[in-house]
């Protein structure tokens, strides 16, 4: 299922030079499909991409104007893009009290919320054009729930949560679907800083495979909108949303 779903395909990752990025990269070049790693990290991006028999292209996914020139070149090199990880991101340690900091606080939400409006803006009208496709964005349990610890991480967490649900309803009607990833704390270098309290408090870690295993499940599912929780010890699958109460009359 996953090689005739993904053999030949052409996939744009973003934050692909490591983590779950990479992972993503290398399990579907091992499906047939040919890889565009996007990262500010350009020696492990070319490295990356170099692994898989991929390309890199640059790209800072706070801006527009890089998402749009890296998808550009995707289809300039390939004729079309098919699948599109939408995973770079970044934590903050940003406080909204009284240690507040401006700047830390744009960059987090430049570049893990407007990361993937710009991503998914970028390949709208190239996937629309070539008869659709697939989108899967990186959220994380942090958008689902509350965290204390990093408010801002869970604000543009929840926020691509939103985005997701919403174009997600929509964008099938132009065969572009998209869902999200939505793991707990994983065994990449984004919880280095966290190392020690979790393993302090008995917290486990995802292994980054089963964040790729539900990758591959939601950007098969043929759904969308749904947004996927990866959790150690479950087989990551969608979470159920309850619904909005609805309005009740004066009487």
């Amino acid at each position: 299922m996953s090689e005739q779903a993904f053999g030949g395909k052409v996939a744009w990752i973003t934050g692909g030079a490591q983590g779950f990025g990479a992972g993503v990269a290398r399990r579907l070049a091992g499906f047939g499909a040919t890889i565009v790693i996007s990262d500010v990290n350009a020696q492990r991006g070319e490295a990356t991409a170099a692994e898989v028999g991929g390309t890199f292209v640059p790209c800072d996914v706070s801006r527009l104007d890089d998402c749009k020139a890296a998808v550009g070149q995707v289809v300039d090199r390939h004729g079309r893009v098919d699948i599109g990880f939408l995973n770079a991101g970044i934590t903050t340690g940003c406080s909204i009290a009284e240690d507040f900091d401006l700047a830390l606080y744009r960059r987090a939400m430049g570049v893990n919320l407007d990361g993937v409006v710009f991503g998914a803006h970028a390949l709208f009208a190239p996937m629309k054009a070539g008869g659709g496709g697939d989108i899967v964005a990186t959220a994380s349990l942090a958008g689902l729930t509350g965290v204390a610890f990093d408010p801002t991480y869970g604000a543009n967490k929840h926020g691509v949560v939103g985005l997701v649900r919403a174009i997600g309803e929509d964008w099938p009607s132009h065969g572009i679907r998209v869902n999200a990833l939505c793991p707990g704390f994983a065994d990449t270098a984004i919880v280095d800083p966290l190392r020690d309290v979790l393993a302090d408090s008995g917290i486990p870690l995802i292994d980054p495979e089963k964040v790729v295993d539900t990758f591959v499940a939601a950007a098969t599912s043929g759904r969308s909108g749904e947004c996927w929780y990866v959790q150690p010890g479950r087989d990551g699958e969608p979470f159920r949303f309850r619904g909005i109460p609805g309005p009740r009359g004066a009487d």
